[in-house]
C-alpha cells in the first residue's frame, strides 16, 4: 500500500503537466475523435455512383427491362447513352465512364428462343478497386435478371429450363459488407497505438530537456514507480478516448458491441499499456522531443497501418512481411477488437491474441524500467 501511496505525487505531477500542455491533452482526446470521423467517412471501399454508359443495339422491350435494373441501383449513374463504339471509346479513355454495357442486336431474339445471349461489359481498369467493384455489381445484376427469366420460363412451361444449382450465399457478422464496420474497430487500435506511443514518448524526454530528470531520479521513487506514475494519467485519459471512439462508432456508423463489454475494455486496457510502454521505452533511449516524436511515428504508424491487417490482409503479404508483422502488437489486438465487437466471441476464441498483447505490454514496461534504472546508476 505504501508503494502505491508513493506514486501519488508522480501521478499528480503528470496530471498537472498534461493540464498545462493543451497539445498533449488534445492529442489524447480530440485527435482520436477527429480521426475516426474523418477516416471513417473518407476511407470507404464501398464504391457507388459509378458512371454508366449504355449502348443498346437491340432497342427492344427486353433490353430496356434489363438495362432498367442498372439504372435503378445506387451503384451506377446512367450518364451516357451512345450509338457506336466510336462514341464510347473516348468516354472511357478520358475517364467519364467507369462501366459500359453493350447489348447485342439479337438480345430479344435469343431470349425468346431460349438461347444464351452475351452482354458485353467494358470497364475502366485504371482504378482497379472501382473496376472490380463495378464488375461484381454488374455480375450480380445480370445473375438476378437471369434467375428472373428462368423463373418466368419455368412458370410458363413447367419442366423446361431450370437452374441446376440454387446458389444462395449468406454473409455473417457484416451482411451488407459495409466498409465502416470493418474499418472502425481497426481505427480503435490504430488511434490508440499512435496517440499512446507519441504522448508518452515525450514525457521522459521533456524531463531531460528541462533538467528535472535528475531530481526525479534522486527521489525515493524506484524507476518502476516513475514509469508507472507517468503511465497512469495517460492510461486513464486513453480509456476515456477509447470510450469516445466506441460511442462515435455507435452513433455515426451504427456499430454495436456484440460481445462482452468487460472483455473488450480489459483488452483495450492491456493494449493501451502496451502502447504507453512502447512510448516510454522510446523516451528512455532518446534525448530530444524531435527524435522521440520521429521514432514514435515510425514505430507506431507504419506497423499499425501496413503490417497489422488494418487495411491490407496479412495473408496476402509475402512471407517475409508476414513474419515481420508479428512484431506489431496492433495485429493481434485487431483480431481481438473485431472478434468481440462484430462476432461477439468470448475469451476462449481470443485468449492467444490477448496473451501476446499482455506479454508485449509486460516486456515494454519491464525494459523501460530497466533502462530507467540503468540511467539512474
Amino acid at each position: 500500500m505504501s508503494w502505491l501511496r508513493s506514486l501519488k505525487p508522480m501521478v499528480v505531477k503528470e496530471f498537472r503537466q498534461i493540464r498545462r500542455d493543451p497539445t498533449a491533452l488534445g492529442m489524447l482526446l480530440l485527435l482520436p475523435a477527429a480521426i475516426i470521423v474523418l477516416v471513417g467517412y473518407a476511407l470507404n471501399f464501398d464504391v457507388k455512383h459509378i458512371s454508366l454508359a449504355i449502348f443498346d443495339q437491340s432497342k427492344s422491350s427486353q433490353s430496356r427491362e434489363f438495362l432498367r435494373t442498372f439504372k435503378q441501383t445506387e451503384y451506377f449513374d446512367h450518364n451516357y447513352t451512345v450509338f457506336s463504339y466510336d462514341e464510347l471509346e473516348p468516354l472511357i479513355l478520358e475517364g467519364y465512364v467507369g462501366l459500359a454495357v453493350i447489348i447485342p442486336p439479337s438480345f430479344d431474339r435469343d431470349l425468346a428462343a431460349g438461347r444464351d445471349t452475351h452482354v458485353q461489359l467494358l470497364v475502366d481498369g485504371a482504378d482497379n478497386n472501382t473496376a472490380l467493384q463495378a464488375i461484381n455489381y454488374a455480375a450480380r445484376i445480370a445473375t438476378n435478371y437471369s434467375l428472373k427469366i428462368a423463373a418466368d420460363a419455368q412458370q410458363v412451361a413447367p419442366g423446361g429450363r431450370y437452374i441446376p444449382i440454387d446458389f444462395q450465399p449468406r454473409i455473417w457478422y457484416n451482411p451488407d459488407l459495409i466498409s465502416s464496420k470493418f474499418l472502425v474497430p481497426g481505427l480503435i487500435a490504430f488511434i490508440m497505438m499512435l496517440t499512446g506511443v507519441i504522448s508518452t514518448s515525450l514525457t521522459v524526454v521533456r524531463e531531460k530537456e528541462r533538467g528535472t530528470m535528475e531530481q526525479i531520479m534522486v527521489s525515493p521513487l524506484q524507476p518502476v514507480q516513475v514509469i508507472v506514475g507517468k503511465t497512469i494519467p495517460y492510461l486513464l485519459i486513453s480509456l476515456v478516448a477509447a470510450t469516445v471512439i466506441l460511442l462515435l462508432g455507435y452513433i455515426l456508423f451504427d456499430i454495436e458491441i456484440k460481445g462482452s463489454l468487460i472483455l473488450l475494455y480489459v483488452s483495450i486496457l492491456i493494449f493501451i499499456v502496451a502502447a504507453l510502454g512502447q512510448g516510454l521505452l522510446i523516451s528512455t533511449v532518446t534525448d530530444s522531443q524531435q527524435v522521440a516524436f520521429m521514432l514514435s511515428v515510425f514505430s507506431s504508424l507504419l506497423p499499425s497501418f501496413l503490417l497489422s491487417g488494418f487495411v491490407f490482409p496479412v495473408e496476402s503479404m509475402p512471407i517475409v512481411l508476414r513474419v515481420l508483422s508479428n512484431i506489431a502488437v496492433t495485429k493481434f489486438f485487431l483480431v481481438i477488437v473485431r472478434a468481440v465487437m462484430l462476432k461477439g466471441v468470448g475469451l476462449a476464441a481470443i485468449w492467444d491474441q490477448l496473451l501476446y498483447t499482455t506479454l508485449f505490454a509486460a516486456i515494454m514496461i519491464s525494459v523501460s524500467s530497466f533502462r530507467m534504472r540503468k540511467r539512474a546508476q
